[in-house]
């Protein structure tokens, strides 16, 4: 009896579901240094929509493509929030 009806990922799906999850941790982890509330849950709001948006992606290259875009974003916010301290 199988525990789940998912697909089985191959190594190099699961490498890349790795790196979608690694990134919306790291997103989510550099929100919580953002000091406003109302800004906080604004980008919270917005890395969540965004990544629900972009999880039917199956082709690699797209993926890849959307984990780069995502991680623009991150060194963004990254840098803003160190011109704010």
């Amino acid at each position: 009896m199988p525990l789940t009806d998912k697909p089985i990922l191959s190594l190099k799906q699961f490498l890349l579901k790795q790196e979608v999850k690694n990134l919306y941790r790291r997103i989510l982890k550099t929100i919580r240094q953002v000091p406003d509330e109302s800004n906080r849950n604004e980008l919270k709001a917005w890395a969540r929509s965004d990544f629900r948006s972009n999880a039917h992606h199956t082709d690699e290259v797209t993926i890849k493509m959307l984990i780069k875009s995502g991680e623009r974003s991150l060194k963004e916010l990254e840098n803003n929030l160190c011109l704010t301290r």
